[in-house]
């Protein structure tokens, strides 16, 4: 089963609670570029599925960026939960090389 997922860059200078309270969930591509990392947001919902459905280390995501062109391969590396709520708080990607 492949995952899709649809991220957004995040602005520079935004806070992570103010994201949370808009619906987005902050997170981090690491690798897209070799060792360049890129902060994102994801939607609350689809967050929340992704956390279902992806398990850690193992799932590969399809991750799209449209706003920089740019798809890839990744993998969950980290999710930052709320401690006793469903919640996420913030998610970590590694990008996979294409061989």
């Amino acid at each position: 089963m492949a995952l899709t997922i649809e991220c957004q860059k995040r602005a520079e200078g935004t806070k992570p609670k103010a994201l949370r309270r808009e619906g987005l969930i902050p997170a981090v591509l690491y690798g897209h570029q070799g060792t360049e990392s890129i902060e994102l947001t994801l939607d609350q919902k689809k967050a929340i599925q992704l956390m279902q459905t992806a398990t850690v280390n193992k799932t590969v995501i399809e991750l799209s960026i449209p706003h920089l062109s740019w798809n890839g391969k990744t993998v969950l590396h980290e999710v930052q939960a709320h401690p006793w709520k469903p919640l996420p708080y913030h998610f970590s990607f590694f990008a996979v090389k294409a061989e």
